[in-house]
């Protein structure tokens, strides 16, 4: 056994788990590390003026033209205090008028903070109270004055009528380690947890990738929520290399549509969340078949969807993607250049350029072997730089390890993987109870926080009943007396929850069943309650 002498931080490992390590982690490749995003945003905004930067249905706007709005927009958020590391939040429907808010906010050396008007009220409160914002752009400004009433909050409505272009580059104060923006995701403490992204994190993630062409003849489409991390992928991977994001333009995808804007914007590649993923390839795989590099990620890959994927488009097109947000999106990459068997694992493979990953064992402290399962650990210039505001969850789960006697500050993913004898990993589940519905993160534990708060309920669990990779949330209530509904407890949640994260089903139930370990019995529970809940009738 091979030790390096650290302490408690040192990792413990034999010569041949070092040696798969070594191998998969040669990833090192120059971008500009040092560079901001607005400073990689600009130099194609003066050197490709004229370039399309963002296309949506028939309007086009060109990189002077969205630097111009933005500088002017940026002069604005100035005059008003905006600038280095101030936090603002930007809630604007998908468009160009979008990008501008985000390029304004990082051209004043802020940090932008991506909501969702359909969020509830309280929800929204919450994130824009943890984030620390006093502003929001915003494209529904009395709506959201109403809402944000009493909050401290201001609103500046940005839409194509109230920007003003300017010319002059304003003296951007951000650099490589600033933050620029921060995600929120679901907390199992019933609070969503924001991760602040820096510059450097997002250029590492779309300079020199391995995983598909970006440069300045990519047309990236622009499909997610900006709210959900792929969305930073999808808009700096097309504004950072001098491509085009072409912008789907309405806020719910329509399949039929979704094709008409892939082929009349040219798409050359994309990033589906799985769930998108497998409805294309399913209902319209004809929507696909012009474009160059087709990714996707967010859960764990069907075999038979990847497997109709790469016979329908062949190989060397298609390729799975896996990260979590703390790694700035994209962790691993994996070209599916075969269609996968049912009885061989679908791997999430390997690093992608300039990030690092390790299958730890014993607390993190010790590099497993080929086959064995483990704990998947991330490094590299992707990783966040922990959560806002909770200290205690950032040293748990950010820690600081001697490997190969290089010290590495690693994250802890909470997924387990087992690396190949290939080097490539396979993703084998999790350490706890957070899922994936629609490729969203959701820890259970928030919901069942909130379930917990109701005055009718006693008792409550969460869990995932999946229908041939058909997932969706099931919730189980025991209630403390009379009064209690399935539809009354969902609207409950609705109202402090995003609609992802409310159960299609709450069940009344008399008592839970237990493990042999004391634990309540969510899969006992699903099969007892196979069908939709009808009635407010506690269950026998």
């Amino acid at each position: 056994m091979k030790t390096e002498e650290l302490g408690t931080d040192t990792v413990v490992c034999s010569e041949a788990a070092l040696s798969l390590h070594r191998m998969i982690n040669r990833t090192e490749a120059p971008y500009p590390r040092d560079s901001s995003v607005v400073e990689l945003f600009e130099f194609w905004a003066h050197h490709r003026p004229d370039a399309t930067a963002a296309l949506q249905g028939r309007r086009a706007l060109s990189y002077r033209r969205l630097n111009r709005l933005a500088n002017g927009l940026a002069h604005d958020l100035a005059q008003d205090g905006v600038g280095q590391g101030t936090p603002v939040a930007v809630c604007v429907a998908r468009s160009p008028e979008m990008l501008v808010a985000l390029l304004a906010v990082l051209k004043c050396g802020g940090t932008y903070v991506p909501v969702d008007f359909q969020w509830p009220d309280e929800r929204l409160r919450a994130v824009l109270e943890d984030a620390g914002c006093e502003q929001l752009l915003g494209d529904r400004d009395r709506e959201l004055e109403e809402r944000l009433a009493g909050s401290g909050c201001r609103v500046t409505k940005v839409d194509a009528s109230s920007l003003r272009p300017l010319d002059t580059d304003p003296v951007c104060p951000a650099g490589p380690e600033s933050i620029a923006c921060i995600n929120f995701t679901s907390g199992s403490t019933g609070r969503a947890k924001g991760v602040p992204i820096r510059h450097r994190g997002i250029v590492r993630l779309v300079h020199g990738a391995t995983y598909g062409r970006l440069d300045e003849h990519s047309r990236v489409l622009q499909v997610t929520p900006v709210t959900f991390d792929i969305a930073t992928w999808e808009i700096w991977g097309a504004l950072l290399n001098g491509g085009t994001s072409v912008m789907y333009p309405a806020e719910f995808v329509r399949l039929s549509h979704l094709e008409r804007v892939i082929k009349d914007g040219g798409v050359t590649i994309l990033l589906l969340t799985t769930a998108l993923f497998n409805s294309v390839v399913d209902e319209a795989p004809e929507a696909l078949e012009t474009v160059a590099t087709i990714t996707s990620g967010g859960e764990a890959h069907s075999h038979r969807h990847m497997a109709k994927a790469v016979q329908t488009y062949g190989p060397g097109r298609v390729v799975n993607l896996y990260g979590p947000t703390e790694c700035t999106c994209i962790a691993t990459w994996f070209p599916v250049d075969e269609p996968p068997r049912e009885d061989a694992p679908l791997p999430i493979g390997r690093p992608i350029q300039n990030t690092r990953l390790y299958v730890l064992a014993d607390e993190a402290r010790r590099l497993c072997e080929a086959g064995e399962i483990g704990e998947i650990c991330l490094a590299g210039d992707g990783l966040a730089a922990g959560y806002l505001g909770r200290p205690d969850l950032t040293r748990a789960v950010f820690v600081h390890r001697r490997v190969d006697g290089v010290p590495e500050r690693l994250y802890r993913t909470g997924d387990l993987g087992r690396l190949l004898p290939s080097g490539d990993v396979v993703f084998e589940g999790r350490l706890d109870d957070q899922v994936k519905i629609n490729s969203f993160r959701v820890e259970l534990g928030e919901i069942t926080h909130h379930l917990n708060a109701h005055p009718l309920v006693k008792q409550s669990c969460v869990a995932v009943r999946d229908n041939r990779g058909d997932k969706s949330l099931v919730a189980f209530v025991v209630p403390l007396g009379p009064g209690a509904s399935p539809a009354g407890f969902r609207d409950h949640l609705a109202a402090k929850l995003p609609r992802y994260m409310v159960p299609a089903q709450v069940h009344l139930c008399d008592s839970f069943p237990l493990t042999s370990n004391g634990k309540i019995d969510r899969r006992a529970l699903l099969t007892a309650h196979a069908s939709p809940a009808r009635s407010g009738e506690p269950s026998p």
